[in-house]
């Protein structure tokens, strides 16, 4: 039996994070990095009945402060990752769905401030692996979920 043809993104998607209501934030799509990367701030860690949980907030939207997302997760890890200016810091590590497209899974993102960055979210290979095949040259290849 055949296997079907991975789909194909392009080096920047529109994404989805259900759990905390964003159903549209730009991302790249970055083969380089391992780990996927969502900007936080105001990130508080807490004990919710004996597991150790994150506060923080998101800015979905490219240079807006507007809107500005409350989110909670647990903690999966807490990792060593050496960010793209070749400095290394400590990260919370969560665990929730990631849509693109029609497709949701589970993936991993660690929290940090992008601030500075291009993109407030970066989809790395772990969360890609098995699933796409990257096409440089495009972008926004897969469906929004709005448009679908």
């Amino acid at each position: 039996m055949k296997k079907a043809p991975a789909k194909t993104l392009g080096w920047r998607e529109w994404i989805g994070l259900p759990a905390f209501g964003i159903d549209r934030m730009k991302a790249k799509i970055d083969t380089g990095a391992k780990t996927s990367a969502i900007h936080a701030y105001k990130v508080r860690e807490f004990d919710r009945d004996g597991a150790l949980f994150v506060s923080f907030y998101i800015h979905p939207v490219q240079r807006k402060k507007k809107p500005e997302i409350y989110c909670e997760a647990p903690v999966a890890d807490r990792r060593a990752v050496r960010s793209s200016n070749g400095k290394e810091e400590i990260r919370y590590v969560i665990r929730t769905e990631l849509q693109i497209g029609s497709d949701v899974w589970p993936a991993e993102f660690t929290l940090t401030n992008r601030d500075q960055m291009g993109f407030r979210a970066l989809v790395g290979r772990e969360a890609l692996r098995k699933r796409y095949l990257i096409d440089p040259s495009r972008s926004f290849v897969q469906k929004q979920k709005t448009e679908q």
